[in-house]
């Protein structure tokens, strides 16, 4: 008589047959309605301030009954350091961001911003003219405010919690440090970019009406731009000798407050008496520039996010957030907050990035590895149950080369539920930060 074989456990549902199974709603329709719900701000504010807060309350409630029941905070823990590392680094990028952009805002003094022209865009001579040939409802969604910069923020979020529902492959933390790395990589280029060659920005007024800087140039300016900057003959006699000769001007002192040791930073940032007493006080008013910043960061964000989803879920929501991608690229071209060359570069420069950071999701790679290495071992025994049609022990067999890939749990459930319950408060806090510092771009 032939010995009974033990029951061994069915495998856990894949995350395939998840997103497969959520290919036409879940996670689609939770982004979709939240891109839809605030966008109701500029139609229907008193619809907005119902169905938002309810939206949210949603999410969060999901989020929160979903979280005891998933089987990888062992897998998130590992994932924190390198996340918090990759938020380290992306802080860094953008103070490095925001120093620059000040000082290429105020070298050149504020008459420069008034006197001197936009560069001529081909991209906007296009625009302007579709808007004569296109019917007015076209001109009027292209030029509709449907989406902005915390909404690809927060969609990434919305990407990464998913994992919650194992809408993509976890560690959540892991597609999160991919993002924040690759930003912050894009940031310190982006920084490098423009501060090569200061171009002026397609809105001549900016800088007078959004910054206090002095009307003159900077010292530097002085000596190695203003003497060459228009006349043919002096640019020629300056490549010649390959030396500056014009003396420096007589212009008034700049203002130098006592910052202690960042006073280093005074003749990078040009602060003026009106500006405080704090260099961080200064930083703050940064914003986006008044000189054109090569490479748009806006859209640079836009296809990170729109390259996440597509590699980690796919399906029609990612085909959609690539269209917007386009509608924001064409939108700040159209609003002149960039030129056309600055939304070209950072598509290609935002795909070819998240596809060179793809060693940073080495985890996934090792679990592929040891499913592998498992399905291997277990290939002859494998063999012989599809060979005997003996469902039961192939099921067992497929459920160890899943539990293969997976790492031992070594975190105790104390430990676990802390770790879940701070990341869940965490990302509220900084969904509250999105909303109140990014909501202007």
């Amino acid at each position: 008589m032939s010995k009974p074989k033990p029951e061994r456990s069915m495998p856990p549902p894949r995350p395939a047959a998840c997103r497969r199974s959520l290919a036409v709603g879940g996670l689609g329709l939770a982004a979709a309605a939240y891109v839809g719900v605030d966008h109701l701000s500029h139609m229907s504010p008193s619809l907005h301030g119902w169905l938002q807060p309810a939206l949210w309350a949603t999410l969060a409630l999901a989020t929160a009954a979903r979280a005891p029941f998933y089987r990888r905070w062992d897998a998130e823990i590992r994932a924190a350091p390198k996340f918090l590392a990759a938020m380290i680094f992306m802080l860094a990028a953008l103070l490095c961001e925001a120093v620059s952009v000040r000082f290429v805002s105020a070298v050149l003094g504020l008459q420069w911003h008034r006197s001197t022209a936009p560069l001529p865009d081909t991209g906007q001579w296009l625009l302007l003219a579709l808007n004569e040939r296109l019917p007015q409802a076209v001109v009027g969604l292209l030029r509709a405010r449907i989406i902005n910069l915390h909404h690809y923020l927060m969609l990434f979020i919305m990407l990464g919690f998913s994992a919650l529902f194992n809408c993509i492959k976890g560690p959540g933390l892991g597609i999160a440090t991919r993002y924040m790395f690759t930003m912050a990589v894009g940031r310190f280029l982006r920084t490098i970019t423009f501060l090569a060659t200061i171009l002026p920005s397609p809105r001549p007024w900016c800088a007078e009406s959004r910054y206090r800087i002095p009307e003159h140039p900077h010292a530097w300016a002085q000596k190695y731009y203003a003497p060459y900057a228009s006349d043919p003959r002096a640019i020629r006699r300056v490549i010649l000798s390959d030396m500056p000769y014009a003396a420096v001007q007589d212009y008034t002192v700049d203002y130098r407050p006592e910052w202690g040791h960042m006073s280093f930073l005074i003749d990078i940032l040009r602060p003026t008496a009106g500006d405080g007493p704090s260099w961080y006080h200064l930083l703050k008013k940064a914003s986006g520039g008044c000189s054109d910043l090569m490479y748009s960061g806006h859209v640079f964000v836009a296809v990170l996010t729109a390259m996440a989803w597509t590699e980690a879920y796919g399906g029609w929501i990612s085909v959609l957030i690539w269209f917007l991608v386009l509608h924001s690229a064409q939108r700040e071209i159209r609003e002149r907050h960039h030129y056309s060359v600055d939304c070209i570069v950072a598509i290609y420069v935002g795909i070819l990035l998240w596809r060179m950071t793809g060693f940073i999701c080495s985890t996934w790679d090792s679990d592929r590895a040891r499913r592998l290495a498992k399905l291997d071992e277990i290939q002859n025994k494998l063999f012989r149950a599809a060979k005997d049609s003996d469902i039961d022990e192939i099921r067992g067999l497929l459920n160890e080369v899943e539990l293969a890939g997976q790492a031992k749990k070594a975190f105790s459930r104390r430990i676990i539920l802390s770790f879940a319950a701070s990341m869940i408060i965490f990302t509220l806090l900084f969904v509250l930060l999105t909303f109140t510092l990014a909501s202007d771009g």
